[in-house]
């Protein structure tokens, strides 16, 4: 075990952004990445469980829901699992989000306070999308203008991340980014990334600073963790070989067909004459 817990487990996550007292690393960070687009000065985290106001609704529960001191909502989830629908899931998260600002009566005039998702993806999503940060606005076909600010989504797809080394990273943001990868395999503090935010960062993610019962709950999460990505790398294992054996047997067919000496197609594919023989 590292000296920095793994902030892709649900407990590593919710410690370093998910907790009151430790509010000053979530406000830093999004600030980094909303840069130049608006300033988080305070924020006040919220209960993550939004349950239905009907019986037979279905419930949210939110990895860090916050609000800060402007009004502005804030969704900040990370997904470990990959998941086919997740930009779906994003955008009705957002959905719900907005939902819970509605008010009973008559009064009320559709004022709306603008709610951001931030969503960290520790997988590829594929597709014409899937880079290392989409930002979802908005906004009008024709001229790309904003149409409005109250829905605005930040996917980050960390396995796209750009940066090999801490030598590397440009800004705050990306040593944030940096930092969170390489969490779990750090042993100290790079020296050009001294900064008190980070090294705050690191002492709220050191598993010395656990209590007993911290411990136990981070110990069960990351086997958890674990286990899940043993099984995905052991289906993608079994999967390439799979599929490289589907291949051999394509090939030796198709020079079967062509007439090729069975001593020929068993040299190229590696196939025994006996399986060539049964094709």
């Amino acid at each position: 075990m590292g000296r920095f817990i793994n902030p892709f487990t649900d407990f590593g996550f919710h410690r370093i952004f998910g907790q009151e007292i430790h509010k000053e690393l979530l406000i830093d960070f999004l600030n980094q990445l909303l840069k130049g687009e608006r300033e988080v000065r305070d924020i006040r985290i919220k209960n993550p469980l939004q349950t239905p106001e009907l019986e037979e609704g279905r419930g949210v529960v939110f990895d860090v829901y916050c609000e800060d001191s402007d009004g502005v909502w804030f969704v900040v989830e990370m997904q470990a699992a990959a998941q086919p629908y997740f930009y779906d899931r994003g955008l009705y998260y957002l959905a719900r989000a907005i939902d819970q600002q509605g008010q009973r009566g008559k009064d009320w005039k559709f004022e709306l306070q603008p709610v951001y998702g931030v969503f960290f993806l520790n997988f590829k999503m594929e597709g014409e999308f899937s880079k290392f940060r989409t930002d979802v606005i908005l906004a009008d076909r024709s001229t790309g203008r904003m149409f409005s600010d109250k829905i605005r989504q930040v996917y980050l797809e960390l396995p796209y991340f750009p940066r090999g080394s801490w030598e590397e990273c440009e800004n705050d943001f990306e040593r944030w980014i940096y930092l969170l990868k390489h969490m779990e395999t750090l042993e100290r503090m790079p020296e050009r990334l001294r900064k008190s935010v980070f090294e705050r960062l690191l002492e709220v993610a050191d598993v010395a600073s656990l209590t007993k019962e911290e411990r136990v709950l981070y110990d069960e999460a990351l086997k958890r963790y674990r286990d899940y990505k043993n099984t995905v790398e052991y289906a993608e294992e079994k999967g390439i070989k799979k599929g490289i054996e589907q291949g051999k047997l394509e090939m030796a067919l198709a020079m079967k067909r062509k007439g090729i000496p069975l001593e020929v197609i068993a040299e190229c594919s590696g196939l025994s004459l006996e399986e060539i023989e049964r094709l």
